[in-house]
């Protein structure tokens, strides 16, 4: 079997997709309507142009002899006579200094204080507590008021409060506090963080310091001192938070009691305060620079109700005395103090040099926040002090009440601005620049005339102050611009005050 190739003709298939494609074309076409154009123009009927000059002035002025119909002997004699005179004078004017910074202020100021808020708590009020302190906290925008009682009363086992408000919070409600914490014993004083808004620290009547976080919703209270041979043996009556200046970002509290001992406590971690400072203020060691002086001698302690830190040297700091004695005293001193009282620190005697006294207990002392040797004191015989640290007589004394003071306050934004409560239910404004004697303003926080414990400037919102009295009630004092607003050559006056010699 033979295989041969063989070649066939080739197949062709016809597209019939492109012919089906051709068959099914379509042509169609569209037109719009005709659209109408109009044209019309438009011309004025005629123009007019028209012109107007005035006539050359030929006038000439006349030639008044002013000279001749003036002219007095007498008067040409006198301005001879007092030209030198006046020269010199106006010379004078030229060199002094007497107006130097003064600023004319064309609008009035405004003279007026306010009650913006009325604060209190119901069930405080039904117990007929008092309210012993009150602090902004750091935004200015919370207040805090402590409850308790200054007069007679089982104060160690009674119960008490410490409430806050937010000024800013809508629908604030006066009578329903934002924050409630309920505490065993009376509540003396208390204190915000000056960094943190939530922090606050409160003094017990028992000897203890408390320390609450408010923004917690559970237990805010997250440290304490308990009572332990370290802890205070009396009322504590001021605390105050102090820069660590060893770790900048942490904080020490200071806490003042009329055991007469004044302790630094540091916020370890939660649940306890640990002692780390201390001093006491003990009868013996207390310097004798001035011829009232009458302290006791021996080793009895001496009671400290009221403490201000200077605002220009932290380790320089005020204390007033419960035998309303004024001491100026120093953190930085080494020397023991003569106390018999336990303790895990070394207690130091802090006393430097002792001021001209009150006739009764100091309930306030506070350093100017514009002069480092300028601060105020309070007490119950009714006199403001106003003392140089460079010398033991006030620099003046004024007799404001009749009854005890028991706050006072420089302004944190007038040198020459302070501000007092009085047991007879006073807040009185002081305007140094006016007046030494005589109140700016006296308000009269409750109808009752009953004692207004505390009170606090609000050192970002300026303009509002609060003070707290003994019907529980936190009166917030809007503040008019005269006593807001730095006037000319305030700071001079202050400097002239501070310099003043005593005899």
């Amino acid at each position: 079997m033979h295989f041969v190739d063989e070649v066939l003709p080739g197949a062709g298939v016809d597209s019939l997709w492109r012919k089906s494609q051709e068959l099914c074309c379509e042509s169609k076409s569209s037109q719009t309507a005709a659209v109408s154009v109009e044209e019309a123009a438009l011309q004025v009927c005629c123009t007019t142009d028209t012109g107007t000059q005035t006539d050359q002035n030929k006038f000439e002025a006349p030639d008044f002899q002013l000279g001749a119909s003036l002219h007095c002997p007498g008067l040409e004699k006198f301005l001879h006579g007092v030209e030198g005179l006046v020269i010199r004078e106006l010379n004078k004017n030229w060199k002094s200094h007497a107006f130097e910074g003064f600023e004319v202020n064309w609008s009035e100021q405004n003279r007026t204080v306010s009650c913006v808020y009325s604060l209190q708590y119901p069930e405080a009020l039904e117990r007929n507590l008092q309210v012993t302190g009150v602090s902004w906290n750091s935004t200015g925008s919370v207040v805090a008021c402590s409850y308790g009682r200054f007069d007679g009363g089982d104060w160690s086992i009674e119960k008490s409060f410490v409430c806050t408000w937010n000024l800013n919070r809508r629908g604030l409600n006066p009578q329903y506090p934002d924050v409630v914490l309920d505490v065993p014993s009376s509540v003396m004083c208390l204190a915000f963080h000056p960094s943190q808004p939530s922090l606050l620290a409160g003094g017990l009547y028992s000897g203890e310091v408390l320390v609450w976080d408010t923004s917690r919703t559970d237990d805010a209270l997250i440290s304490r001192t308990g009572m332990t041979t370290d802890s205070h043996m009396d009322a504590v009556y001021q605390v105050n938070w102090l820069s660590n200046f060893s770790r900048s970002h942490y904080f020490q509290i200071l806490s003042v009691s009329t055991d007469g001992k004044i302790l630094v406590w540091q916020l370890e971690g939660e649940e306890h305060l640990t002692l780390v400072n201390g001093y006491a203020l003990i009868a013996q060691q207390i310097p004798r620079n001035t011829k009232v002086n009458k302290h006791s001698r021996g080793d009895a302690a001496l009671g400290v109700t009221s403490l201000s830190i200077s605002k220009f040297d932290p380790s320089l700091f005020i204390v007033g005395m419960e035998g309303g004695h004024v001491l100026k005293c120093s953190a930085s001193v080494e020397k023991a103090a003569l106390s018999k009282d336990p303790c895990s620190v070394l207690l130091k005697a802090p006393a430097q040099f002792t001021y001209f006294p009150h006739g009764g207990p100091v309930h306030c002392v506070d350093c100017s926040p514009f002069h480092r040797n300028l601060f105020l004191s309070v007490g119950t015989d009714g006199q403001t002090h106003l003392y140089s640290m460079l010398q033991a007589k006030p620099l003046f004394s004024l007799q404001l009440s009749h009854k005890y003071l028991f706050s006072v306050r420089w302004s944190p934004v007038r040198p020459l601005l302070f501000a007092a409560t009085s047991g007879e239910g006073e807040v009185l404004l002081f305007d140094l620049g006016k007046s030494s004697q005589l109140p700016a303003v006296s308000i009269q926080q409750n109808p009752e005339q009953r004692p207004v414990y505390c009170l606090e400037f609000n050192k970002k919102q300026t303009h509002l102050l609060a003070a707290g009295d003994a019907s529980g009630m936190v009166k917030i004092w809007q503040l008019s611009s005269e006593f807001t607003e730095e006037g000319p050559r305030e700071m001079r006056h202050l400097e002239q005050l501070a310099s003043e010699v005593t005899d």
